[in-house]
């Protein structure tokens, strides 16, 4: 499924081009700050998120640091990488983990929302699960999203996208500018 399958044709309504987002980042270098304000920003104007955001967390200095996502509706946090030890390579995703998170946010939405926020299109969602429901059922309930995009994963973001999203850069302008132009039902506010 992708989120073009679910675009409504509703000629009163913002067109979807604007209703998803991607904040596209370098490699290795995510947008924590962008997303910071951007969750601050809503904030300020009363609109109800629901998502994550990610936090590194770091144990010690000859270590990989951990990512905590930060559920933005009730706080809570789930690390999503799993602890193999010191000399463990490859992917340390905790699918379950994340299969936790995700099933927090999809009560969430289904709870209203005005914003869903997702803190990354990684590997996961590239092979089509982690949080490419979420955003998918949040284009077919109205609620607009951003995701934060690496570009190493810019060609499959666009194929899960198509048409229906905007990308953006880290500029808390920018987004803000987005944000503003939002007309979504649940996203009235001024």
């Amino acid at each position: 499924m992708s989120v073009t399958d679910l675009a409504p044709n509703d000629q009163g309504s913002l067109p979807q081009t604007r209703r998803v987002a991607a904040i596209v980042y370098t490699d290795n270098v995510y947008p924590g700050s962008s997303f910071e304000a951007l969750v601050r920003l809503c904030r300020e104007r009363g609109l109800s998120l629901a998502g994550v955001v990610q936090h590194q967390v770091c144990t010690a200095p000859d270590r990989r640091c951990d990512v905590v996502l930060e559920d933005l509706t009730t706080g809570h946090r789930t690390a999503i990488f799993e602890d193999r030890g010191a000399g463990a390579s490859g992917c340390r995703l905790d699918e379950g983990a994340l299969a936790e998170a995700t099933a927090r946010i999809e009560g969430n939405l289904a709870g209203g929302a005005d914003l869903l926020v997702l803190n990354k299109f990684g590997k996961a969602e590239c092979a089509g699960g982690g949080v490419v429901d979420l955003m998918a059922n949040a284009v077919d309930r109205g609620i607009p999203s951003i995701i934060g995009v690496p570009k190493s994963n810019l060609n499959a973001w666009r194929e899960f996208a198509g048409d229906c999203a905007i990308e953006l850069s880290g500029d808390i302008g920018e987004i803000g500018q987005w944000l503003a132009s939002l007309r979504a039902p649940h996203a009235v506010r001024t």
